[in-house]
């Protein structure tokens, strides 16, 4: 099937692919539950050469800027306590983590989780992190374009392959909580 955004011939619904996908990827979409049913999940399989925004984007065309999102896993703390969570904006976009994410999550200090942190706590690939198959505690910060965006392509799990997922989706996993102004422009 032709996936419905970008230039990809071969889009597979991702139950169809679970073996492509990471374990708790895999589990998020076994277990999905909503409005969108888990076959409007599409996997497209890429190259992990190519897995970050820049390359890919200039690989795949720059209209994919506007309907693709990047997930990164950010660490916030106040006094002893750290909250991991998830903030999911539109790739031509920047997260605001001192503003918007400190002000949500109630921390004094917002910073980007280290990679092995990031990786680990989510059983995902560094550069391949989504917000389909985080922890369930997790707040998932959505910014409101990427729910307004008819298609999004996001991380899969993995550096190789990405996900095409309706933006609506977003608003339903678990731990998701929709921002306006969460993503702002690149300066």
């Amino acid at each position: 099937m032709r996936a419905p955004i970008g230039d990809f011939d071969d889009a597979r619904p991702a139950p169809d692919c679970l073996e492509l996908l990471t374990e708790p990827v895999a589990a998020a979409v076994r277990g999905w539950q909503g409005a969108v049913p888990a076959d409007q999940l599409l996997y497209v399989d890429t190259d992990p050469e190519i897995a970050d925004t820049a390359v890919f984007v200039a690989h795949h065309g720059s209209r994919l800027l506007d309907t693709s999102a990047n997930c990164v896993i950010v660490a916030g703390k106040r006094g002893e306590s750290t909250t991991l969570a998830a903030c999911v904006v539109r790739s031509a976009t920047r997260v605001d983590v001192n503003g918007a994410v400190r002000r949500h999550l109630g921390s004094r200090k917002v910073r980007f989780a280290p990679m092995d942190t990031a990786t680990g706590a989510t059983g995902m690939e560094y550069g391949g992190v989504t917000p389909v198959g985080l922890p369930a505690d997790w707040p998932v910060l959505v910014d409101a374009t990427v729910v307004d965006t008819p298609w999004v392509l996001i991380g899969s799990g993995r550096r190789r392959g990405k996900l095409i997922v309706p933006g609506k989706a977003f608003a339903e996993l678990p731990g998701a909580v929709v921002l306006e102004g969460l993503g702002v422009p690149v300066s």
